[in-house]
């Protein structure tokens, strides 16, 4: 887990603490949630159970009502604690921690005999662990969109401190991949330098893959070029600006560039001004090396 300070912990739970927070398969992957070891506790017996949704006050987890669990909440006067387990993206070791809470009631799962969602309500505030891994994501999300165009210059420096492999990535246009160098990157777009004639590429449908180190990972960030310039005294190049499909950036972009950016502000860097259009070696019109990522 990162190291984050008590006051950073407290303005996440002050900002965030009614905000809930789908557990969907994205969500998991990027909290790190290791679904197999959550469990509902209500006295000494654990039951199996699935976190539908969370905030700082309260979850919605399913769980199975035929198990003896309705039986046990009545003699525990509704009193349960939620077992939570995540991976802790440091050590890579589980992270698990208990929420104290009081079941308000259920209803049935999608129409199900067996199953039936759980409405919890908190009685303390949760662990700085929850609070962390869960004010992160609430934070990025929020910051996608206030900060949207805070544009980051692909600097030798700004490579390093976001763990991108390189500013030699892959745009695949109509499926097809093309090679490309990064020049700049947002949450909402970035600018690329490519071969290619303007009015055969705007208005195009892009998908441009950015790989990540520290742990691997890569996005395909899917869009559309809507602008194109010159490239000085090279007629076959072209600067392109592709502005992303906001409603399917991955998670895990967002929360890189916002970990990214709120270390600067929090040390007082100001941001690369963005550099003088480079003459790329590189940026031909070969296909990028043969991979499993499709548009």
């Amino acid at each position: 887990m990162g190291i984050l300070t008590s006051q950073k912990i407290t303005s996440y739970y002050e900002r965030y603490k009614a905000i809930n927070v789908t557990f969907t398969k994205e969500i998991i992957q990027v909290t790190g949630m290791i679904a197999q070891q959550v469990y509902l506790k209500s006295g000494g017996d654990f039951w199996p159970c699935v976190v539908y949704s969370s905030s700082f006050e309260g979850a919605k987890i399913v769980a199975n009502t035929q198990s003896g669990l309705l039986g046990k909440l009545q003699q525990a006067n509704n009193a349960v604690s939620l077992r939570l387990c995540f991976k802790n993206p440091d050590s890579g070791s589980p992270l698990t921690f208990f929420v104290a809470a009081r079941s308000l009631g259920y209803v049935p799962y999608s129409g199900s005999k067996g199953m039936a969602i759980f409405t919890l309500q908190f009685t303390q505030r949760p662990p700085d662990d929850l609070i962390e891994i869960m004010g992160r994501l609430l934070d990025a999300n929020v910051n996608s969109s206030k900060r949207r165009e805070e544009r980051i210059s692909l600097t030798a420096e700004t490579l390093r401190k976001l763990k991108i492999l390189s500013k030699e990535c892959a745009v695949f246009i109509e499926r097809v991949p093309r090679r490309c160098i990064l020049r700049d990157i947002s949450f909402s777009g970035a600018k690329m330098i490519m071969m290619g004639v303007a009015k055969f590429l705007v208005n195009k449908d892009s998908a441009l893959r950015i790989d990540f180190d520290d742990p691997r990972e890569s996005f395909l960030l899917r869009g559309k070029f809507v602008r194109a310039e010159n490239v000085e005294g090279r007629q076959d190049l072209l600067a392109l600006a592709v502005e992303f499909d906001e409603s399917v950036v991955p998670m895990g972009y967002k929360l890189r560039l916002n970990d990214y950016l709120s270390q600067s502000h929090r040390m007082g860097d100001a941001l690369p001004a963005a550099a003088p259009d480079p003459v790329p070696a590189a940026a031909d019109s070969a296909a990028a090396p043969a991979d499993k990522t499709t548009s």
